[in-house]
């Protein structure tokens, strides 16, 4: 898989809500990219040697959108989001494997950040779409692009917006089905999706979040338990980074 380390061009910057920001990036990686990778995205402060990996959002000819939340004060995060127009921005990519697009019907699943990687999916897959959305609260992002691709349904935590409690809550409470599940969000989400769709015999994608560090899988820090032996690091391991984000909920325990 061909991966590029490039110097990228800042081309729009929004906040969305509250510490999520939208940002465009003009840069060559796009004509490589599938639906639900990533790339690792360089800071300028010496200090923080490793990059941040963040999930592409959107694809265009030539520009890639990213969605991330900035976690802290003094983060790489936070660096990325004083970004302007025309600034400079070190991104390599595109990294790790992605969701199936072939023509099934598939409920999309997004929990929190997870929410972003599913619009370029949404956008590119064939077949009968249902969006899922999982918040904490009221403050919702990229609910209204994606109902340009399919139905959206939300859950929220405290219940001020869809329905109240997970996104199996809003499932469950809406009776959707379908034949695919693909979904990105925190692990225990994940953990209960697959639970679920283990019982219901639904075919089931699972795009892990893990914290990495080189993000190219040289320095195994992003594995995950799996259920069949890698053959990188010769254990039940998988490299979440290379043979992720994206695995068959099959492949892996949660």
């Amino acid at each position: 898989m061909t991966k590029i380390m490039d110097n990228g061009k800042v081309l729009s910057q929004d906040e969305l809500s509250k510490d999520i920001y939208s940002i465009w990036i003009k840069t060559d990686i796009a004509k490589t990219t599938k639906p639900g990778q990533f790339v690792n995205v360089y800071t300028k402060d010496p200090s923080k040697l490793l990059p941040r990996p963040i999930s592409i959002c959107e694809v265009d000819k030539d520009s890639i959108r990213l969605v991330y939340r900035v976690t802290g004060e003094n983060t790489g995060t936070k660096e990325f989001s004083n970004l302007k127009t025309g600034d400079d921005i070190k991104v390599l990519g595109s990294l790790g494997n992605g969701f199936p697009t072939d023509s099934k019907s598939t409920i999309l699943i997004g929990g929190g950040i997870g929410i972003p990687p599913m619009l370029e999916t949404a956008k590119q897959l064939d077949g009968e779409k249902i969006i899922v959305l999982g918040l904490r609260d009221s403050n919702t992002f990229l609910a209204n692009e994606l109902e340009s691709y399919g139905k959206v349904y939300i859950a929220s935590e405290d219940g001020s917006i869809g329905a109240k409690g997970n996104v199996l809550d809003a499932i469950r409470e809406n009776k959707l089905s379908a034949e695919r599940i693909l979904a990105c969000g925190p692990t225990p989400m994940l953990r209960a999706i697959k639970k679920y769709a283990a019982e219901n015999n639904i075919e089931c994608f699972l795009s892990l979040e893990e914290k990495m560090a080189c993000g190219i899988g040289a320095c195994l820090a992003c594995t995950c338990k799996s259920s069949d032996t890698d053959s990188h690091s010769k254990v039940k391991n998988k490299r979440v980074c290379t043979e992720g984000p994206v695995f068959n909920a099959s492949e892996v325990e949660l």
